[in-house]
């Protein structure tokens, strides 16, 4: 342990938690805050990801100089295997979590223990189709169908998917053959894949890499949650405080670090029961408190409706964990999955805080291992119970005390899901598409992921998330980063004073803060599914345009859009019609509304010469031939008058004094430096067609 301040103060990373950042700066022990420093120099070929040493004959450094490694492995599939190995990994660790989860529901039903959410239960029985005897069966029914998709092997497809996909993704999944097999087959196989001299082409790693992509976030990320809804609660919104204030010195303080809430929830009640508040009142506290640390605690903080009196709220994510117990009142901590960080080691065992780890993936090397097994919970628990009241009496009064109680807010609104805020709307996403479309909210962002510090704790997640909400984006955020960007208040209703002038006024007006805390990284999975519904609601138009030659070589003819149409056949998806290219392709506005009529839902309205995109009057086209052949038609949708704006300079001398275009050499140069010159020459070209 070092415990020298003076040398540890001048070199921790700088964080967008600027309390935090002085705060850790006068710890007496090292953070990963300040290992930033010391490990500052990157090996540049890591960075690149072009070093292999998956072999013996190994390292291999690809250069420019020496294009191969030994084994004859490019530089492409050097990277594309350095990177499928990795994604196959993290697939790994989320369907690791929906299997515990799964086996957590069957296991409550087959028990017959307790439910706290019907509702939830009853959703995923629709979704897949099953039925039951009575609630019990039903969540052994669920529990079974997912648990049945991950064991099935890679080369059989799991059922499920299409039942929690948006059809026209899984139709193209199923066109671009990335519909996955068995999740857990998927993982093996694609580990196996990467091994020495086994694939090495690039474009079926990066393939694969999709593959696992759609498991993982439909499996791992959206199931876990929703199977969780049932156990634990369905996420209710409320305003909740945040940060290192939540911890009481009174009680005895569990940290809860991890993604498998499940896995402690018997613990989690236990802790309530009045044989055990006895016990900790007789050890001098006034009870258990649980506080939360990385993934798991923004989980329990988004379900906190139902547990205010035993969890006290979410301190911070996994790069403040070592902050957190450093302020000498966390007792004991209960571990069970990633983010766990390695640095918490030295600091517990300096401050006698006792380490228990649930799941052996996340074993700690001075933690006591006391693997979660549901048939002897109840024996299990209280030992484990037993234990933390030893180490808060073996510590308090022995270890110093460093709170930091003016620590984040009490104020962050949590609790929304992909449920409750479309319940906050009124039960449909209508309210917030309205929004949108009325341009007072311009879009919707989702700023999810990890904590970092390479660059400085949180920094770059927290300026992204500033930027967004200024240009009047609602942001949604969900993972280890939404940790950081509550502490800092951008979760809390005075927030809205940061956003652009139109979300400002949406957020006041619902009392709302303009980024929106989904939790864990998990949560993912809920962004996933409110995507999917105000898709679905929405019925949104993909419409794709050919394009000349000379801008594009995939799509530049009528008969090439036909083929790619009737490829992907699909309701939602239709076609542009650029009159630029439709003439640089030697095709006339006849032949298009002949093949493809009402397919046709938006047209670039342009002259050109025959491309150029020029003002009307400007080009060859025949303006009045096009609209006669537009009304002959029908033709009932848009035009965009987009004209090109790529030029280099402007001229004054071509406009009159009301500034208007008053000369005939308007060119597309002239565009780019007084569009409004160019848009008021265009429109007039309209006025004698114009009917009153």
């Amino acid at each position: 342990m070092n415990n020298c301040t003076d040398c540890l103060s001048r070199n921790t990373c700088p964080s967008a938690d600027k309390p935090m950042e002085e705060y850790i700066r006068r710890l007496p022990m090292e953070t990963a805050h300040h290992r930033v420093e010391t490990q500052r120099t990157k090996c540049g070929f890591g960075l690149q990801g072009v070093c292999c040493r998956l072999c013996a004959n190994g390292p291999c450094r690809v250069t420019p100089d020496a294009p191969r490694g030994i084994c004859g492995a490019s530089a492409d599939t050097i990277v594309a295997r350095n990177f499928l190995r990795a994604v196959a990994a993290g697939s790994g660790c989320y369907i690791h979590v929906v299997e515990n989860t799964a086996r957590q529901l069957k296991n409550t039903g087959l028990h017959r223990d307790k439910i706290r959410s019907e509702k939830a239960l009853n959703h995923l029985a629709e979704i897949f189709g099953v039925t039951g005897t009575d609630k019990y069966d039903l969540c052994v029914k669920v529990a079974d169908a997912v648990l049945s998709d991950l064991y099935r092997p890679e080369y059989e497809a799991m059922e499920l998917v299409e039942k929690l996909a948006y059809a026209p993704r899984v139709k193209r999944w199923k066109e671009l053959g990335i519909m996955p097999g068995g999740a857990k087959g998927e993982v093996f196989n694609n580990i196996v894949k990467t091994s020495t001299n086994l694939s090495s082409d690039p474009v079926e790693m990066l393939m694969s890499c999709l593959r696992l992509g759609v498991s993982t976030g439909l499996y791992g990320l959206q199931l876990t949650n929703l199977l969780n809804d049932v156990v634990l609660g369905d996420p209710e919104i409320r305003p909740a405080p945040v940060g290192m204030n939540v911890i009481d010195p009174d009680y005895i303080n569990i940290l809860i670090t991890g993604h498998q809430h499940s896995l402690f929830t018997y613990i989690q009640d236990r802790l309530l029961d009045q044989d055990v508040a006895a016990k900790a009142q007789a050890a001098g506290a006034k009870g258990f408190k649980l506080v939360g640390c990385t993934c798991v605690g923004q989980d329990l903080q988004l379900r906190g409706a139902h547990y205010t009196e035993i969890f006290d709220g979410h301190a911070g994510n996994n790069y403040i964990s070592e902050a957190v117990l450093s302020c000498g009142a966390i007792d004991a901590v209960l571990s069970e999955f990633n983010c766990t960080l390695p640095g918490i080691e030295t600091i517990c065992e300096e401050l006698k805080i006792k380490q228990i780890c649930l799941d052996v993936v996340a074993k700690k090397a001075n933690a006591e291992y006391i693997p979660f097994n549901y048939e002897t919970r109840e024996a299990d628990g209280d030992r484990i119970i037993d234990e933390i009241i030893a180490a808060y009496k073996a510590r308090r009064g022995n270890v110093p005390m460093n709170l930091f109680t003016d620590h984040g807010n009490k104020n962050t609104l949590t609790g929304v899901s992909e449920g409750s805020l479309k319940a906050f709307l009124g039960g449909s996403w209508k309210p917030l598409i309205d929004l949108i479309v009325a341009g007072k909210i311009k879009g919707l962002a989702g700023v999810v992921g990890c904590s970092s510090v390479a660059y400085g704790h949180d920094t770059l997640t927290a300026e992204l998330t500033k930027e967004l909400i200024a240009k009047d984006i609602l942001v949604l955020t969900a993972g280890c980063s939404s940790g950081g960007l509550e502490n800092i208040g951008l979760m809390t209703p005075e927030a809205a004073e940061l956003a652009g002038p139109s979300l400002r006024a949406v957020c006041k007006e619902l009392g709302i803060p303009p980024v929106l805390n989904f939790g864990p990284c998990l949560a993912i999975g809920r962004l996933e599914i409110v995507a999917t519904e105000i898709a679905q609601e929405l019925g949104v138009v993909i419409a794709v345009e050919t394009m000349p030659s000379a801008d594009s070589v995939i799509i530049n003819t009528l008969p090439q859009l036909q083929k790619l149409l009737a490829a992907v056949d699909h309701p939602f998806v239709k076609a542009t019609l650029d009159v630029c290219a439709v003439r640089c392709a030697g095709e006339t506005l006849e032949q298009w509304f002949q093949a493809l009529g009402e397919k046709i839902v938006h047209i670039h309205f342009t002259d050109g010469r025959p491309g150029g995109r020029l003002v009307w009057g400007q080009g060859l086209h025949p303006l009045d031939t096009y609209l006669e052949t537009l009304e002959k038609y029908g033709y009932k949708g848009c035009l965009g008058l987009n004209t090109n704006l790529r030029g280099m300079w402007f001229d004054s001398s071509l406009l009159d004094e009301e500034g208007r275009f008053s000369g005939r050499d308007f060119y597309p140069e002239n565009y780019w430096f007084y569009p409004p010159a160019a848009d008021r020459k265009n429109l007039e070209q309209f006025i004698p067609y114009l009917e009153d």
